[in-house]
């Protein structure tokens, strides 16, 4: 497997390896007139499955959740459709709604474009009531628009940082515990300033600089900052005003100055080889992060910039085809594919939060006591993605078919800041670019 692909095959499953596709969407038409909904049908007979083709791991347990419904009654014929990731939305994106499966995964930021372009039907009258109940709080802020929901997630997502306890040891430095003792965006960097002087290269942070910041991972890894500092990517469907105020420019001023303590991590090996004391970067690298430090490592909430410590959250879901015609099936498949023992087999093969109560509530890693607990925590504080308190802690990205034109044009401006240009032109720019699309798309309204 190339670097390139085993990039993809690790950012896939967390909800931000989707640049490209992401642009594609944005030249889509459609939106207005009436909600797609889907036909009920009998309940009965042959549906149509599409996934997308992660890690060999996540592919077994789809494989086998569809198997293993196959043979639990015969009512109901699932036919699996496994797309290469890297080509997975820009498929359904260049498929007619007619054309596209009664049940179909999508990344979760993708949703609103689908749903505007009439590919997505809700799922609230096909999916039982325990089972939109057994979903986390988190994940249905992820899936839900003007009170409906459209897709629901078998595991969600973090951000935190790891630490190298014995290098965080060594220079002194008193790190948090909990999210209620987060560092604050000024201690923080008081911490780098006493790791440098005990580091050789005086390079103590990684920051993932190898995945690119003019991408998806700038916005899911770096929004928090922004929501931290009291703005929004978006507020009442604007950017001026929420994304360029003061408080973020000032935050984004400070983030541009810790670009002295980054390692460019060039071989994505920073943390596990002992080069940096902290990694600024998802749950997906508690394994490799794990196997390298031992005991030594330690996970922590990102910086508090004056809102409270904030995190990104939301990754792959599954809904239902706006036009099928056995969505009462499908419904019944949906309830199967999100059971304790499907989630858990899923969540085991690619480490992530689960997204449903109950398999979070026994989770080895993310349960009450667990090493990952702190994601578990923030996942139990969402914000949604509009009302961003204080006392809040997972926010979602703008549920809005206008997302494209925000995450480019938000790590556009993001990574400009961290090669040195100023934070407030570089934000009032995208501001601007992001309300000028949304007016010339009459906001994107979804009905």
């Amino acid at each position: 497997m190339s670097s390139t692909s085993r990039k993809y095959r690790r950012t896939a499953r967390t909800g931000f390896a989707l640049a490209l596709p992401l642009a594609a969407l944005a030249a889509c038409g459609g939106g207005g007139g009436t909600d797609a909904s889907a036909e009920a049908g009998s309940g009965k007979g042959t549906i149509s499955v599409w996934a997308h083709q992660g890690q060999k791991s996540e592919d077994a347990a789809v494989q086998a959740a569809v198997k293993s419904f196959n043979s639990s009654q015969s009512a109901i014929k699932v036919e699996l459709k496994l797309i290469p990731g890297n080509d997975y939305t820009k498929t359904i994106t260049a498929t007619s709604a007619s054309e596209l499966p009664d049940v179909m995964e999508f990344d979760g930021p993708t949703m609103a474009n689908f749903v505007y372009n009439k590919k997505l039907a809700p799922i609230d009258d096909y999916v039982s009531a325990k089972t939109l109940a057994n979903a986390t709080d988190a994940i249905k802020s992820q899936g839900e628009i003007g009170g409906k929901h459209y897709g629901l997630g078998m595991y969600d997502s973090g951000l935190g940082i790891y630490g190298n306890k014995k290098l965080l040891d060594a220079a002194g430095v008193k790190y948090p515990t909990s999210l209620s003792d987060d560092w604050t965006a000024e201690q923080f960097t008081a911490a780098l300033e006493a790791l440098k002087a005990k580091d050789s290269d005086g390079k103590t942070l990684d920051i993932q600089e190898n995945n690119g910041l003019a991408t998806e991972w700038g916005t899911y890894g770096f929004a928090p900052v922004v929501w931290s500092a009291g703005g929004s990517l978006l507020k009442d469907g604007k950017a001026e005003g929420a994304l360029d105020t003061p408080a973020v420019a000032s935050a984004l001023k400070t983030f541009q100055s810790w670009k002295t303590y980054v390692d460019p991590n060039t071989d994505g090996n920073a943390l596990a080889k002992g080069r940096v004391a902290l990694s600024w970067v998802g749950h997906w690298m508690y394994p490799t992060y794990s196997q390298a430090l031992g005991d030594d490592l330690v996970v922590l909430p990102l910086p508090d910039f004056g809102n409270g410590p904030k995190t990104g959250q939301g990754s792959w879901a599954w809904g239902i085809g706006a036009d099928s015609k056995n969505a009462k099936a499908a419904g019944t498949f949906m309830d199967y594919l999100l059971n304790d023992t499907n989630v858990t087999a899923m969540t085991t093969a690619n480490g992530a939060p689960p997204a449903t109560r109950t398999a979070l509530a026994k989770s080895p890693l993310y349960k009450q006591g667990g090493p990952l607990q702190l994601f578990a925590d923030q996942l139990a504080k969402p914000c949604g993605d509009s009302d961003i308190s204080k006392s809040c802690v997972a926010v979602t990205r703008p549920v809005t078919a206008g997302y494209p034109t925000i995450t480019a044009k938000f790590s556009e401006a993001l990574n400009s800041v961290y090669g040195g240009a100023n934070p407030a032109e570089a934000l009032s720019k995208a501001a601007r670019a992001i309300d000028q699309d949304f007016s010339d798309n009459a906001g994107y309204k979804i009905p």
